[in-house]
């Protein structure tokens, strides 16, 4: 009899193939990707950040365009799925604060939180019933947001996201631990949390489950993990090529094209390193260029409009329509090893039966 994946339990919620698809802003992970997981049984993420760019509003008001963009993704999500749904909302963002209470207005299953330490989450989201999912890098982060809610709130974690340094996007590691990434960290990194997670028992009885991101590129990988004490993984990078994903295909045909010499690490202009496929907007603001622009909102924290070469969010929303001359197109250490666009099902089905016939194996 073939190897069956237990499911991440968080709480009384059941994500039935252990595997979370990871925010991507800006405009990557949106409703057709996140409920096309859900349906396949995983766990999926709607990314707040940026999705108001596009609507009319957004240039003259970023915070309603910001709120409306998020609603309007949370309902098509649940008009297309009734499997586990969450958002991402980054500590790092302007206005953080009102996206998590919108979110958490909304028929969503988790509120996961991360690009800083979301130590006030518990503050913003009164019901029980929305999994509060911390994104940390080490376990000393993980100690310090379940001391504080557990202090402030009676409250802890329903579980945490350990992202190691080969995952996408703005990373929350040093620049010269990035390059390279010390060998085997993410492992080091869940041991530190689950060590952690193991100190803290909810009103259940049940320990914080410990989701490893980070590089995680197939079953054996998924497989790896799970034998480590990790209840789950997230992934990210390969999501980008499914069907589902509403990126345009010029972003889709660049991961499938991306050789290891292709990914960079980047400083990015909000003041954290960031992994990235080179585009000509990189390789241009690497020789010390600068794209001139206006920005009506300041909506991440540690922008410094006066001071950056060019503007993150601007280019990330470029990236998702397609218009790769001055994008940024971020992407996780294994973006080279894609050569095909599946759709969903087909990466689910794959990922869960390489990962089951692995753990099968011992």
């Amino acid at each position: 009899m073939p190897h069956k994946l237990n499911p991440l339990i968080i709480g009384d919620m059941e994500v039935k193939i252990p595997i979370v698809q990871g925010a991507m802003g800006v405009k990557v992970s949106t409703a057709s990707l996140a409920s096309a997981v859900a349906n396949c049984g995983c766990a999926g993420t709607i990314a707040s950040v940026g999705l108001g760019f596009g609507s009319e509003d957004n240039d003259t008001d970023y915070l309603k365009a910001s709120r409306e963009g998020l609603l309007r993704e949370i309902h098509s999500a649940r008009k297309a799925s009734s499997g586990v749904i969450g958002v991402n909302v980054m500590v790092a963002l302007s206005n953080h604060e009102e996206l998590a209470v919108t979110a958490a207005s909304e028929d969503i299953n988790f509120l996961a939180s991360g690009a800083g330490l979301p130590l006030k989450l518990p503050q913003l989201v009164e019901s029980r019933a929305i999994k509060l999912i911390p994104i940390v890098s080490s376990g000393r982060a993980a100690d310090l947001i379940a001391r504080t809610w557990k202090k402030r709130y009676d409250r802890i974690p329903d579980a945490f996201i350990v992202e190691g340094p080969l995952a996408g996007g703005h990373l929350g590691f040093k620049f010269d631990e990035l390059t390279p990434p010390r060998e085997n960290a993410l492992e080091e990194y869940v041991k530190e949390v689950l060590e952690v997670a193991s100190g803290y028992t909810h009103d259940s009885g049940r320990q914080i489950p410990v989701i490893a991101a980070g590089g995680i590129f197939n079953g054996k990988d998924i497989a790896r993990f799970l034998r480590l004490g990790a209840q789950g993984v997230q992934m990210a990078t390969r999501f980008v090529a499914t069907h589902e994903c509403s990126v345009a295909d010029e972003f889709k045909k660049l991961y499938l094209e991306a050789g290891e010499e292709d990914v960079v690490i980047i400083q990015s202009p909000v003041g954290m390193p960031g992994r990235a496929i080179r585009t000509e907007l990189i390789e241009r603001v690497m020789k010390g260029g600068k794209v001139p622009f206006r920005c009506v909102y300041r909506c991440l924290k540690t922008c410094e409009p006066n001071k950056s070469p060019y503007c993150i969010a601007k280019a990330l929303f470029d990236a998702s329509e397609g218009h790769l001359k001055d994008a940024v197109v971020f992407t996780g250490s294994n973006v080279s090893r894609i050569d095909k666009i599946v759709s969903v099902k087909e990466l689910v089905d794959e990922l869960a039966e390489e990962a089951a016939h692995e753990l099968a194996l011992n």
